[in-house]
């Protein structure tokens, strides 16, 4: 085949509904992963943590909303081209095992690599979806997602280069 047709062309491809079963998938296993962290994270931690769970929570609810709006059932099952960050941002739904005491940099390293994964996502799929309810959703995620990301590196930098762990 050629001219750009055939397998190799329609490979990358994959319907948008698989795409949010994944990144809902993403979110509730941070939110999970989170919540299980709370209570073996120090104080120092312990509110950031809160905040990342509760914030996984509301990512999921917004995912689980869009996909019981019957309104967007065609939207769903439009195909879209798979960004190149969805293997990444796949492979986050295995979560590490920190133990039972994690200290505050491993913590941190495993949120800054979930975050930045998801931003990466979301900015890509903000970009290759139509107008309308669900690109605005992967824009508001993107968005929300560089901001966690930036608020963790400068908590990381001041924990790290302060001496704090």
């Amino acid at each position: 085949m050629t001219g750009g047709h055939g397998y190799d062309k329609l490979k990358p491809l994959t319907k948008l509904k698989d795409i949010l079963d994944v990144a809902t998938e993403f979110e509730r296993t941070a939110r999970d992963f989170y919540a299980d962290l709370i209570p073996k994270v120090g104080k120092n931690l312990r509110y950031l943590v809160e905040d990342l769970a509760a914030e996984e929570q509301r990512h999921l609810d917004l995912f689980s909303g869009l996909a019981q709006r019957s309104d967007l059932e065609q939207t769903l099952s439009a195909q879209i081209e798979r960004p190149a960050s969805d293997r990444k941002f796949s492979d986050c739904v295995h979560l590490p095992d920190l133990g039972e005491h994690p200290d505050d940099q491993a913590v941190l390293q495993y949120a800054l690599m979930r975050e930045h994964a998801a931003m990466e996502q979301y900015h890509a799929l903000a970009q290759s979806t139509p107008s309308g309810p669900v690109q605005d959703l992967f824009t508001y995620l993107a968005n929300e997602e560089t901001k966690h990301k930036n608020e963790l590196e400068a908590l990381y930098y001041e924990i790290v280069h302060s001496g704090g762990v």
